[in-house]
Order: structure tokens, then sequence, then C-alpha cells
């Protein structure tokens, strides 16, 4: 697996929306992610490509020994083996003419070195040189690398027909990797959502992910992370068991798509800045413990051996060729993450027509942070879609919460035994008899009854909108949900593959308006109003009081080098002047905030 020739990658979204982003821009070197905590989905998906490519189906039943692993398996196989098609009868098509493989290297980027050789090709004239140029550049392409994504957090028991629990590795974190781990693939396993040591020791148990004779690794190690000492916490256990981190994927806590882990207070731009400034601490302090580990473990570490220090990317909330300039140039980020945007791009993800139609026509009051994950994570969200609409039609019925048909996010034991889930009919039915038989007000009764049936069915919702898309389902058996960030409100119509494209590169008129905010400008606004969020759910402002005081500092602090990045020169599209007004408000406001709380707090201390 090499690099892209890309500045930017398609993360992952949901658990369907880039479940076949890799078939559909692999072969023009773009690099996507494949989410496969659902195992019932990526068979499903399997069956219909079989079908499409006249390949050969075999169906893995749900009740398959080891089924979760082999349906990811034989799905990863499948994409790998059609992306690999693709790309090569791409390749194989000739120059100097309007094809797919003009397609490939139009949409490079022009500082990349295979986009100037392809420019001096289609200026040469005919004759020996322009030939050798031509084999050259065929030889030098490569398809985009095809990623997966494990929520390292979402890693329930299993358990076999008679309620016996089966054992770890059948957990559906560890089963999910084994799937991955007997792929034919050779690229980027991306870890998300929290440190798993149960899963991270079991990473050591398969040989892809460690270097070869040649020095080479197979599978990668890719950590999604939110701050630096995560980041070298991990990338130390991991090195401890000769596994390296390939590269890690710095994140936006809520100026992003999906669940949102938001930080305390530490806002992007200082979040890079101290990646940028102990980038040289990630391999320093991590290095020994692997070539220790291949000493002790292995035949020793070769000093042939290509050692490169761990790349650093970015994602969440970018919109502008020039906001990403600044991430790769100013922070020094190796490439970048697009996520939300190409929801609104048919030729690269799965989307159903009547939720790309809800995401062109949504404004920033319609994109907002939820409730409705039963992980209890707040979860980017879009007004009115398929979900919402029909969990509110259980709920009129008298039927709340789902039939719960594939239980990934079965975590609750307070009523049963083995665990359920909160978005589950058997869940929310017992929860609701519960509060209806306490003693509370009622005021209070109808507050927590909302809680409870906020929650809503992700784990199947997620992937029926790609379901709809490829016309395996029909819309209405299909409720959809999304998870957009709040930067798709600026991004209105359905764009081509190379609009998107040449719009993240700065070709050409942007997509989104000038008076678009910038990134870092949206992302304070949106720490404000979790605070805000924070104070209105607080139960005991006295021992709340020294977390938000925390919180607070940090995102002033956070703030004050905003401004210091608004004085700097602007890069193209890029609306750094929203910066300095969106400071001094949200600073008034975070203030107003903090001393309402304080009042509230020293009043409860006197009572």
């Amino acid at each position: 697996m090499s690099h892209s020739p890309h500045t930017f990658s398609i993360p992952v979204m949901g658990t369907g929306h880039s479940i076949d982003s890799p078939i559909r821009v692999g072969p023009y070197g773009i690099n996507s992610v494949i989410s496969i905590v659902d195992d019932l989905l990526v068979e499903r998906i399997r069956k219909h490509y079989c079908k499409k490519f006249d390949l050969p189906y075999d169906n893995i039943p749900r009740s398959a020994e080891d089924g979760r692993a082999k349906r990811i398996t034989a799905y990863l196989n499948l994409v790998h083996e059609i992306v690999k098609r693709q790309f090569e009868a791409i390749k194989s098509q000739p120059f100097f003419e309007d094809n797919e493989k003009a397609k490939y290297f139009e949409l490079l980027p022009g500082e990349s070195k295979l986009k100037q050789m392809y420019n001096r090709l289609m200026g040469s004239d005919e004759g020996p040189q322009r030939d050798s140029l031509s084999c050259e550049l065929s030889r030098l392409m490569r398809p985009g690398s095809v990623d997966v994504n494990i929520m390292a957090k979402v890693d329930g028991m299993n358990y076999e027909k008679n309620g016996t629990p089966m054992s770890a590795e059948f957990s559906d974190a560890s089963a999910a990797l084994r799937g991955y781990a007997k792929s034919n693939l050779s690229s980027s396993l991306i870890l998300s959502a929290g440190f798993n040591p149960r899963l991270y020791n079991y990473i050591s148990e398969f040989k892809d992910f460690y270097r070869d004779a040649k020095g080479k690794i197979k599978k990668k190690i890719i950590l999604k992370v939110s701050d630096f000492r995560s980041a070298l916490i991990q990338g130390k256990y991991l090195a401890k068991k000769g596994l390296e981190v390939f590269e890690y994927r710095i994140e936006s806590g809520l100026n992003c798509g999906g669940h949102a882990f938001a930080s305390d207070g530490y806002l992007l731009p200082s979040l890079l800045k101290e990646f940028a400034e102990n980038r040289e601490r990630l391999t320093s302090a991590i290095q020994p413990l692997i070539e220790k580990y291949y000493k002790n473990e292995a035949d020793g570490f070769s000093s042939e051996w290509e050692v490169t220090e761990p790349r650093l990317t970015v994602q969440g909330g970018i919109g502008t060729s020039g906001e990403a300039k600044r991430l790769l140039n100013e922070f020094n980020m190796d490439a970048t993450g697009w996520g939300s945007p190409f929801l609104l791009v048919p030729e690269a993800t799965t989307v159903d027509k009547t939720t790309r139609d809800l995401l062109e026509n949504a404004t920033e009051e319609d994109l907002y942070l939820s409730d409705v994950s039963p992980l209890g994570v707040p979860f980017n969200n879009v007004r009115n879609t398929g979900s919402e609409q029909w969990h509110q039609e259980r709920i009129e019925k008298g039927k709340p919460g789902s039939p719960c048909p594939k239980g990934f996010l079965e975590a609750n034991t307070e009523f049963t035994e083995n665990p359920i889930c909160t978005a589950s009919n058997q869940y929310q039915l017992l929860k609701l008899d519960e509060i209806n038989q306490s003693d509370l007000a009622e005021e209070e009764k109808e507050q927590k009854r909302e809680k409870v049936l906020n929650k809503a069915c992700l784990c199947d919702h997620l992937g029926n909108g790609a379901l709809i898309d490829l016309g395996i389902l029909a819309e209405h058996r299909a409720p959809q949900s999304i998870c957009p960030g709040p930067n798709i409100a600026w991004f209105d119509e359905e764009y081509t593959l190379r609009e998107m494209v040449g719009h993240i590169y700065g070709r050409g008129e942007s997509l989104v308006p000038s008076e678009r905010p910038h990134m870092f400008a949206k992302e304070i606004v949106l720490y404000v109003d979790y605070v805000k969020d924070l104070i209105e759910q607080s139960d005991d402002p006295a021992s709340d009081m020294k977390k938000l005081t925390k919180f607070k500092e940090n995102l002033e602090d956070g703030m004050a080098y905003c401004l210091e990045i608004s004085e700097a020169s602007t890069y193209k599209d890029e609306n750094l002047e929203s910066i300095p007004a969106t400071v001094q408000e949200q600073k008034e406001r975070l203030q107003a905030l903090y001393s309402q709380f304080k009042e509230a707090q020293c009043a409860s201390a006197t009572t």
C-alpha cells in the first residue's frame, strides 16, 4: 500500500453511506473508508455487487459459525477484486482521449508530481519520448486504498442460542477485526471511538499488522484521536506489542459528522498546534519500543527497513480549499478528510434521493447535535429524516422504540440480565412504565419520557439509505437515518465527483458562498452551544463548577489563538474575516453563561 497521490480522503460516514465508496472512487486513486460495524448490511451489499459484476455469491447466513467475521472478509475481498478490476481497466486505456484514464489524472492536485508529468505528456509531440512518458505514467498509477473503520468501544459480547456468553474473540469488535485481518486487502484499519485494550491486544494475533522480512506492513493502523496525550498513550501501548501507528487522524470534537466526542474545551487549532510542535515525540518515544519488540520477540529490527514518522491528518468541518491549504501548510498536516460534502456526490456515496434532497435543502437550524444515539454520545443529525418520522409514528401508536433487528448497540442491563438497546421497544416500554409509576412531578416525568423516546435505531436505519439507493429495498420498508456535520448547510445541490474534487483543490469558483464562516469560527460557536447544553443538563452545579471553569479557560485560550490566526495572510476562498467577530460575540456569550451558572451554584450552596 502506498500513499495516495491526493491530499484528501473520504472518511467513514455512518454504517452505509460509504459502504461502497472504494468501488466508486478507488479506481481514481482516492482513499475512502468502509464501516464494518454492520456485517448484515455488508452481506446484502455483497450480494448486490456479486450480481452486478457477474461474480459467484454464496450466502453466509446469520447462523453461520463465526459468520460475522466471514461476512466481513467476503465483502472486503469482493471490494478488493472489483476495485482492482476497474482500476486495471482504466490503467489500460489510452492517453489523449476523453476517457476514465483522463479523469483519473485530471482529478489529481496540481502540485502532484504525477499531475505535472501528465501535463507534460499532454503538451508533448508524438515520438519515443512521449511513448516512454506514457508508459511511466501508467506504471505509476495506483488505486485508492480500501480502508476500514472499527468503533473500538462498540464491542458487545455475543451469546450462544442457550444464552451462554461466547468467548471474547467473538465480541463484535474482535470479530470485525478478524474479518478484516483475514481479508486480502493491503490497506489501513482506522480505530475510533476510544481505547479498547482487549481489542488492541487481539490485533497482535494477526501477522499482517507486523513487518515482513522486507520490512513491509500489509495492514496498517490508523488511530482517530482528539488530543496529543491520548495519541501518545495509545501509540506506546501498541508499540510494546510491536504494532506501529501509521497515521494519527485528528478530528474536531464537535464540527464533524456522526458521533461527537467533545474535548474539554480544546479547539481544533490548539490541538493541531500541539501535534505539530510535538510531532517528533510520536517517533522518538515509540520507535525504541518497536525495535525492542522485534529484538525480543522476532528476528530483530533491520536497519535496512524504511522507517518514517507517522502521518498526521485532520478532518471535521473543512469546507473550502483555503481552509484545507491552511491545515496542510500552516499546521504541517499530511492530508485532510472531507466527509459530509461527499454525501451530495452520488458518484462517491450511497444516499437515497429523499435523504439527499433533505440535505440539499438543510439550513444550519435543521442540523443539530442530538441525543438519539443509544451509546449516550451526542450525535450529529438533521431534522425530518425517514427514521425520525418512523419513530414518531410508533410513539403515536403506543409502540415506541425499535424491534431491534440487529442489536449492535445493546449495552443496557437496567431491566434485563443480558444487555438490550435503549432504542429498543423492550427497553422503552420498561423505562416508561418505571417513570409513570414514580413519585416525580408530572413536569419532571415528561422530561424523562422525552429522553427515553429520543433514542433511535441507528445500527439499522443508518444503513437503509444505501439499500434504497442501490435498489435493494423499497423506501417505505426502510426508514433512513443520516449523520451529516453542520458544514453541509453550505452545500446546497448535487455535485459531480469532478466538481467536488475541483472545489477541494481550489479549481474554479467555490461551491460555497463567501459569507460561510471559517471552520474555526464555526467550531467556536458549536463549543459555546455545548457549554449551554452542559449547564442546562447539570444536576449538581457545585460539583460541575470545577469542570466548567476548566472548560471555559481552555475555550478562551483557543479563541485567543484563533484571533492570532485571523491576522495571517488569507488563502483562496478562506473567510478569516469571520473569526474576530465570532470570537467577540462568543466570548461575551460564554461569560454570560458562566456567570449565570456561577450564580446558580452560589444560590444552591446557600439553601
